[in-house]
């Protein structure tokens, strides 16, 4: 994602809560462990009238950029083949809200929701922006 979009875009991710579920559900100081898919889940769908809002949005934030960088440095620097192929135009938000969306349409899948994160992550932002 274009680094200076991606820095742009930290307030504009911490205002898009409005598009999470309202059954979201809190995070808690364990999630911010991120063992599991579920645990970025909780902690990327936190609200504006959660204690733990700003800490949130922010750790949420950093995971989805560090992933996708290091996702783009492998894969463009190794000769690797890309997972994800998202536009120039794509930003953390909208890989937030790919993330979101996909734990929605998933949540019963348990082996799913209890891979590591960073595995949840590539499968949502793939799952969006396929590579073709």
């Amino acid at each position: 994602m274009n680094l200076q979009r991606l820095i742009g875009t930290v307030c504009g991710a911490a205002m898009l809560a409005g598009g999470v579920s309202q059954t979201a559900l809190a995070s808690s100081a364990d999630d911010f462990n991120f063992e599991t898919t579920m645990d970025l889940y909780r902690v990327c769908a936190s609200i504006p009238e959660s204690d733990d809002y700003v800490p949130s949005v922010f750790a949420c934030r950093g995971f989805i950029e560090a992933a996708v960088q290091y996702h783009d440095a492998v894969s463009d620097r190794k000769q690797l083949k890309r997972l994800i192929c998202y536009p120039n135009t794509a930003t953390v938000a909208d890989g937030r809200r790919a993330l979101l969306a996909w734990v929605e349409r998933n949540k019963g899948n348990s082996t799913w929701m209890k891979e590591p994160p960073v595995v949840g992550l590539v499968r949502s932002l793939a799952d969006k922006y396929p590579c073709k």
